[in-house]
């Protein structure tokens, strides 16, 4: 079954959305792990999620199309993001600076770039390489700038660590964009955090972090991060990964330390230096370099231009 791939301006925003909401979680995070733990943190994100869907899970499964060989696809998603994404990173940074690791973290829409041509047959235009290019130096020029260095126990491992988490975060994309094909976002995120909250329940078990819900704040960071965070933008992106290319979606992604540095900027008052700001400008640049679309000769107006991408096959 072949899906749309012509990206307008809905699904570009939906994505831009995704990228702020993950961008804003680093702050919260910090402030929620320092509060219950961070196996208690990840399990109440995937168990927010999953509450908010129940009610509707019935109807959600009623109306998903039965292609039986595709449960091991299903499968290989929710394992790939969230259960071993979020276990490789929170393990890669006890062992690897910040700094490291979000250099590291730019290589992810490379990654992404590669499969798609690959493995979904995505044409991938010369200038989304490019843009992809451009901005993850960018990204690792801005973390060099922007983060201490600290001391790392083990960055070998660590930086593995992160380089299969990133692996990971790449192989669940380019997944998702063929399942969205077939399932509709609701279907693709209910199993995701479905499996998700099995995966991280013992995290759940240990009864001190239920005590610190008696704080309204420390309760309101976990249902930001569950509400939002991970149901509103995962969601979002599962249903933008049908119309927008994996290539050029994955692209968005290094906007998140440039947003993560606007909302410290504009709401904790943290400093910008020029060189940073310099750093944002050429991560932004990288960016729109590889979402910019030429119009066809003889287009008429309004008419999208050509992506160069196929449409996926079936996993």
């Amino acid at each position: 079954m072949r899906g749309p791939v012509a990206p307008g301006a809905l699904p570009l925003a939906a994505l831009l959305v995704t990228v702020c909401l993950w961008a804003s979680s680093f702050a919260v995070m910090k402030v929620a792990i320092g509060t219950f733990g961070a196996g208690f943190v990840v399990w109440s994100r995937m168990a927010v999620a999953v509450a908010v869907l129940l009610p509707a899970a019935p109807r959600i499964l009623a109306r998903a199309p039965r292609h039986p060989g595709d449960w091991k696809w299903l499968a290989l998603m929710a394992l790939l993001q969230p259960c071993l994404y979020f276990l490789l990173e929170a393990n890669a940074l006890r062992f690897t600076t910040s700094s490291q690791a979000g250099m590291i973290s730019a290589l992810l829409p490379l990654m992404v770039c590669a499969g798609a041509g690959a493995l979904l047959g995505e044409r991938v235009a010369g200038r989304t390489w490019a843009g992809c290019v451009v901005s993850a130096l960018g990204v690792a020029w801005l973390t060099w700038l922007s983060a201490p260095s600290l001391a790392a126990s083990d960055p070998v491992l660590g930086n593995l660590l992160e380089v299969a988490a990133m692996t990971s975060s790449a192989g669940f994309m380019l997944l998702v964009r063929r399942l969205a094909v077939r399932y509709d976002a609701d279907f693709l995120t209910l199993v995701q955090f479905g499996a998700g909250a099995l995966f991280f329940l013992p995290g759940a078990l240990d009864p001190a972090p239920w005590r610190a819900l008696a704080s309204p704040w420390a309760a309101a960071a976990l249902v930001y991060l569950g509400l939002f965070v991970t149901l509103g933008a995962f969601g979002l992106w599962n249903w933008a990964s049908r119309r927008v290319p994996a290539s050029r979606a994955s692209a968005l992604v290094n906007l998140m330390p440039v947003v993560a540095v606007g909302l410290g900027v504009g709401l904790l008052g943290e400093p910008l230096s020029a060189w940073q700001g310099v750093a944002c400008t050429v991560v932004i640049g990288g960016v729109l370099l590889g979402q910019w679309q030429p119009r066809r000769r003889g287009a008429r107006p309004g008419q999208p231009a050509a992506q160069g991408v196929s449409s996926p096959g079936r996993p």
